[in-house]
């Protein structure tokens, strides 16, 4: 599957040498080999959400983005209609509730044409769940991928772990494979600059770097769009380290923090978009208390965090973390956890305020992309809608 047309970046992208590679592994295993590019796909469906959501200064993620439309609609679809596949192996880190044979039980039912299913079609849910290497697991990434796909999708990684893997593939005379490096970071990048990059497509804003301290200017950039929250932010001029904590759109200033400790990018709630549960729509507990104890995460590998979330009546949800997390930025995907599963996820649209806003006692804007942030007297239960 090539996304990416590596004839526009100067031969910076993998993608023909990945297809190289696996072209050699079906060789080896005597088995077919197809192509399929989905540029076109790729651009309308991901680079473009891209760009938007850095725009609007949001931190967006690709990946999970990418297997949503691209990996587990485009190509899944085509494996499924075009080459009669009973179902897709892919080499993410997870599992689902079904075993193999079960998969393969299935009869395959052409999607239908229309607009609508035939409802009275009753399909056994398929969770998706934990792969054993915790460390290795990819749910993260799965997060928004639908039933349909789930139900006729193998993750043979599953219950490995990643040394056993490369075991496997030494035996089997896969060598070639063994010495490529992990992908690591945004396949479209690849090992360039992220700011020239980006800036290539986005039209420079210059602002200022401001103390969220003392209203003090340190500095000049390119772009508030260009940070994320928590990251450092490289300031001319200046040695000690400065963390990006808020950012201003309306003025297109970035308000930095002189501690990767400060409270100020500290923060106990959000509010994501429409959740896409994987399968329950939404989980029944949730329907029936209007809460629910889980956890989350927003990064891949974080350490999982504990929270409760209040569902809203448009299937958005506020989440209540236990303890407040560090450098939530709007963009991101909120996504849950109970027991082993991953239930789903949501993109972050909405911030509470930092410790450090609490700390002092007063509301200040947080962040302007969105409008004005939660203010002090908002709670979950009666928080404004987006």
């Amino acid at each position: 599957m090539k996304n990416w047309d590596s004839l526009d970046e100067h031969g910076v992208c993998t993608a023909d040498k990945d297809c190289e590679d696996a072209y050699r592994v079906c060789q080896i295993l005597d088995i077919p080999f197809h192509q399929v590019s989905y540029v076109k796909e790729y651009w309308n469906d991901v680079f473009s959400d891209f760009l938007n959501e850095y725009e609007k200064g949001r931190t967006p993620n690709p990946d999970i983005v990418c297997n949503k439309h691209i990996k587990f609609s485009c190509f899944f679809n085509y494996a499924v209609d075009n080459l009669g596949a009973d179902a897709v192996a892919t080499g993410h880190y997870a599992r689902t509730s079904l075993e193999d044979e079960e998969v393969f039980q299935q009869k395959h039912v052409r999607r239908p044409e229309g607009l609508f299913r035939n409802r009275f079609e009753i399909r056994n849910v398929v969770k998706l769940l934990q792969a054993a290497d915790s460390f290795k697991d990819q749910t993260f990434f799965l997060s928004q991928v639908s039933q349909d796909a789930l139900r006729r999708t193998l993750f043979p990684l599953g219950g490995l772990t990643k040394g056993f893997v490369k075991k496997i593939a030494a035996e089997n005379r896969l060598h070639h494979v063994l010495q490529k490096k992990e992908s690591m970071g945004i396949c479209f990048v690849g090992k360039r600059n992220f700011e020239n990059f980006i800036l290539q497509y986005l039209q420079p804003r210059p602002g200022k770097f401001i103390s969220i301290e003392d209203n003090k200017v340190l500095g000049t950039h390119k772009g508030w769009f260009l940070y994320t929250l928590g990251q450092r932010a490289n300031i001319g001029g200046l040695r000690e380290p400065w963390y990006v904590v808020e950012k201003d759109g309306t003025r297109g200033d970035v308000l930095v923090a002189p501690r990767t400790d400060h409270p100020a990018l500290y923060r106990d709630l959000l509010r994501t978009g429409r959740v896409h549960w994987v399968a329950e729509e939404p989980p029944a507990a949730l329907v029936r208390d209007k809460m629910m104890e889980c956890h989350f995460r927003f990064r891949h590998q974080m350490a999982l965090v504990p929270c409760v979330l209040t569902l809203n009546q448009d299937g958005t949800v506020w989440v209540t973390a236990v303890k407040a997390v560090r450098a939530l930025a709007l963009g991101q995907f909120a996504v849950f956890y109970k027991g082993g599963e991953c239930l789903g996820s949501g993109k972050i649209l909405r911030l509470g305020p930092s410790a450090y806003t609490l700390q002092k006692g007063r509301s200040r804007p947080d962040v302007a992309v969105e409008g004005s942030s939660i203010g002090r007297g908002d709670s979950p239960g009666q928080g404004p809608t987006l």
